[in-house]
């Protein structure tokens, strides 16, 4: 029988599960299941659905007995994001392993008694759903519309298990192996001299917690959820020109559990206000679906359907263009609101509030791009859209929130942030309490090397900076190949079988046909070279957004300066030296002699490559000769034929000093408790946690400031003294769980 349930686990057959991320709780799993023989096994061990936790990081895969494929079909679960994870008490377990267990007690916890159905038809719209884009870049540039449909939700697709999991055994530690290190990108040096000492970053997304700092210098907080009174709104009590059976209608289409695609409203009182109040209530009430006005054997009716889908995108495609609903001259056009979200970058979490309001991506700005794994808290803009809409979203979408409402004649644009505030927790730390405090002080006091980060280079074996090179060097053979070549480590199985079918046929339409997502980067490059051929590869690259591409020259930017950067400190020390740079204005000057002794290490900056910087004048202007020279490129020459990719260059800081630094170590036992009260608990009246005094465990929780564009986890690197890339942090979860 056991044999029988890992069988239906390993094969993607589980029943599906609404729930949350780590450090949420559990999820309940759903009544419906995928095909009949998982129903079968499933109820053999139990009546009560399995729990499952929901996770992508190192630690969370590592308490795992065993990785699933996950794919939502349920209609009543599409809300539920992530990968599937069943969570056993002493982990990590093997399947062997879990041959061996008795079936009482594996699962961490157990669902109340919720017998499954007996049949798998019972589970409405169980053919194939239309998939969210998932973009793996970022980029909130406006984008084609494709011929796929999309539901305004995120799902993992078939095929979208990580390479390697559940078919080689191969575990996600032994796929990080192929990823990069700091080494790789130039990221050598440390700045203090105490001693370092180990600790798990992000062992939990809730560990790392980002607030925007606003151009006013005040930390922005989700403290406010109320809406705004406007007198052009909506009537707060829309809800009610709808009856009770007519929402439970609307609820169940909203949900997919209804089998005819629509739900029709009589008018009664056929009159323009009437109908637009009803048009109100259910866009209101009812993210995710639009409504029309349909007139049949000459009756009236609005029409409620899915904002997404075939016989939705058909009816939109056939139905008269909707009327634009006016929008007050006295109001501001943006209505910007602090965005609170978990587990989610920017630009995913952007695509979900597009896809519910039924407006195009770039129509929502913002001031920087976040974390995916974190908690964070910036400030958002979108174009005409109402308070009271946005709130509603709070309602249907989960690990959101929109408040601090505000109306404004101004989008947000990129860099007005004054910076970002981090409070960030490193667990199960091996330091005494003397060497976090000489770690934290040299922090505060003397700073960090301002290196750019591991995310800026990707987390495969074929980094972003490589790519970046091949578009300087106009090689854009070799820009395709490392595109789209198969490489080793951690990726979803989908784009696996993609590089594989590019590998084997270099046939853009059959690679493109491996891909549920095609708004991907690879989907947008194989639909390029699908539609200009192979032969015109510079069209071909260019539908992929502005942004995506310029990623990658900004990459070898960052990986020059990573690299000459370490080679100055190591010939020069952490003193400004004659010949280094210093901003006077907005103007770079080298040192003299005599200027030296009036500046700091504080005070130096460092070109990133570019047709309008100047470079040192000492050896390491030389070392930026020698290394694009390596890689084919002038130097002197940095305009590039297509315009896109002329770089222009830009200073930063060698060394960066956090401001607001503050710490404390604290003890714990329960590795799932979290560490950080949020504005949610705060919001909701909860308690912060309560520390033992004296815990098996020990974490480290600081908070600090940062201005735009420094890295968190270089400050990070710096307090530990360890290479702070995935591929290490996966190798230390490893030791540590054993």
């Amino acid at each position: 029988m056991r044999a029988g349930v890992w069988a239906c686990l390993v094969r993607g057959w589980a029943c599906q599960a609404r729930g949350v991320y780590p450090g949420l709780g559990h999820a309940r799993a759903s009544s419906c299941c995928r095909k009949k023989q998982a129903a079968r096994a499933v109820q053999r061990v139990s009546s009560s659905c399995c729990r499952v936790v929901i996770g992508v990081s190192a630690g969370s895969l590592l308490h795992s007995a065993a990785l699933i494929r996950w794919r939502p079909t349920c209609t009543d679960c599409f809300s539920l994001v992530g990968r599937a994870v069943i969570s056993f008490t002493k982990p990590p377990l093997l399947p062997q392993a879990m041959e061996r267990m008795e079936p009482e007690g594996t699962l961490d916890r157990v669902a109340e008694k919720r017998p499954c159905p007996e049949e798998v038809n019972t589970c409405p719209g169980s053919a194939k759903k239309p998939k969210l884009q998932e973009s793996k870049n970022g980029g909130s540039e406006k984008r084609e519309e494709e011929e796929e449909e999309e539901m305004p939700v995120e799902e993992e697709s078939e095929g979208e298990e990580l390479a390697g999991q559940g078919q080689g055994g191969e575990s996600f530690a032994d796929m990080m192996k192929h990823g990069l290190t700091e080494k790789d990108v130039g990221i050598l040096k440390f700045v203090s001299k105490h001693e370092g000492f180990s600790g798990i970053l992000k062992e939990r997304y809730s560990d790392f917690v980002v607030h925007e700092i606003s151009k006013e210098g005040t930390i922005l907080h989700l403290d406010d959820l109320s809406v705004p009174v406007d007198s052009e709104d909506p009537p707060l009590d829309v809800s009610e020109v709808l009856t009770e059976e007519q929402k439970k209608q609307l609820e169940d289409l909203q949900h997919f559990k209804n089998k005819e695609g629509t739900v029709s409203l009589e008018v009664l009182e056929d009159t323009k206000e009437k109908r637009t109040l009803l048009h109100q209530a259910v866009k209101s009430l009812f993210p995710g679906l639009e409504t029309k006005t349909e007139e049949r054997e000459g009756r009236r009716f609005i029409v409620a359907y899915h904002a997404a889908g075939k016989k939705a995108l058909a009816e939109l495609r056939t139905a008269p263009a909707p009327r634009k609903h006016s929008w007050p001259k006295s109001r501001g056009n943006f209505c910007h609101c602090t965005l609170y979200k978990e587990n989610k970058d920017t630009m995913e979490a952007i695509n979900v509030l597009s896809k519910f309001l039924r407006i195009k991506p770039n129509l929502i700005s913002y001031m920087g791009t976040k974390d995916k794994r974190a908690i964070t808290v910036q400030r958002i803009a979108v174009q005409k859209i109402t308070a009271q809409r946005l709130s509603h979203l709070n309602t249907c979408l989960m690990n959101f929130k929109l408040g601090n409402f505000s109306y404004q004649k101004h989008p947000l644009k990129l860099g007005e942030l004054q910076g970002n505030h981090f409070t960030v927790v490193i667990r199960n730390i091996s330091g005494s309490n003397e060497q976090v405090e000489q770690a934290m002080l040299s922090l505060r006091e003397t700073g960090f090397i301002n290196y750019y980060g591991m995310q800026r280079f990707g987390t495969t074996a074929v980094p972003t900076y490589q790519v970046g090179r091949a578009i300087l060097q106009g090689n854009w053979k070799e820009v395709i190949d490392l595109i789209l070549k198969p490489r080793p480590g951690a990726e979803k199985g989908y784009l696996v079988q993609c590089r594989e079918e590019w590998a084997r046929s270099q046939d853009p339409e059959a690679a493109l046909g491996k891909l549920p997502v095609k708004r991907c980067v690879e989907g947008q490059l194989l639909r390029g070279l699908s539609s200009y051929g192979k032969n015109n590869i510079i069209a071909a690259f260019g539908i992929i957004p502005r942004n995506n591409r310029l990623m990658y020259i900004h990459s070898y930017q960052s990986y020059m300066w990573n690299n000459l950067v370490s080679r100055r400190i190591e010939e020069f020390g952490l003193k400004a030296v004659p010949g280094d740079l210093v901003l006077r204005g907005a103007t770079a000057e080298p040192l003299s002699e005599s200027e030296v002794a009036d500046y700091s290490i504080h005070d130096v900056v460092m070109p990133l490559p570019g047709f309008d910087v100047i470079y040192p004048t000492h050896t390491i202007g030389d070392g930026y000769k020698e290394m694009m020279e390596a890689d084919g490129l002038d130097i002197n020459n940095m305009r590039h034929k297509i315009r896109d990719y002329s770089l222009s260059g830009a200073y930063r800081k060698i060394i960066t000093r956090p401001q607001e630094v503050s710490w404390e170590v604290i003890s714990y036992d329960d590795l799932k408790i979290p560490l950080v009260h949020t504005d949610i608990e705060k919001l909701e009246g909860k308690l912060p946690p309560v520390y033992p005094k004296e815990g098996q465990y020990r974490a480290l929780r600081m908070e600090f400031s940062l201005p735009p564009s420094c890295y968190a986890t270089m400050a990070i690197r710096e307090v530990l003294k360890m290479d702070t890339s995935i591929k290490n942090q996966t190798q230390l979860n490893t030791v540590w769980l054993r």
